[in-house]
């Protein structure tokens, strides 16, 4: 197998900019925890933000899903705020779910799923923020 290596920059930039919605597995709702603020910025950013998280009802003020099999439709992108172990059935239902992309964020890395995504045609970017890499590509309102 190949080595794992993201899009470069310039592909990044088109797909935040080619972004509308944004199914987040693992939001949570407490305002301290790394995938609740990434969330809120991206949704400040203008995208729409859809929680992933059976444990919950609703985060952000949008109602909360079980699983990316249960979204209402497709998403732009799923970005996964699990254990690595833990990606495989997410990436799976991404792939069901019709998305064009997964990002797994930092220290999240499955290169077994992320190949299988890459052989659906979704794109995969992994072991990266996205709200880091949002505002280092200067796509932060008013940059």
């Amino acid at each position: 197998m190949e080595a794992f290596a993201n899009p470069p920059l310039e592909r990044l930039r088109d797909l935040l900019l080619q972004t509308r919605s944004i199914a987040v597995v693992g939001l949570s709702d407490k305002a301290s925890r790394p995938s609740n603020r990434v969330a809120a910025y991206l949704q400040e950013a203008g995208y729409r933000i859809l929680p992933v998280n059976p444990a919950i009802p609703e985060a952000l003020g949008e109602k909360s899903w079980p699983s990316v099999a249960n979204l209402p439709g497709p998403v732009d992108v799923v970005c996964i705020f699990r254990r690595s172990e833990e990606v495989g059935p997410i990436v799976d239902e991404a792939i069901a779910n019709g998305a064009r992309v997964v990002w797994m964020q930092d220290q999240v890395v499955n290169v077994e799923a992320a190949a299988r995504a890459r052989e659906a045609g979704l794109e995969v970017v992994m072991n990266d923020c996205m709200l880091r890499r949002h505002l280092a590509l200067g796509l932060a309102r008013g940059a």
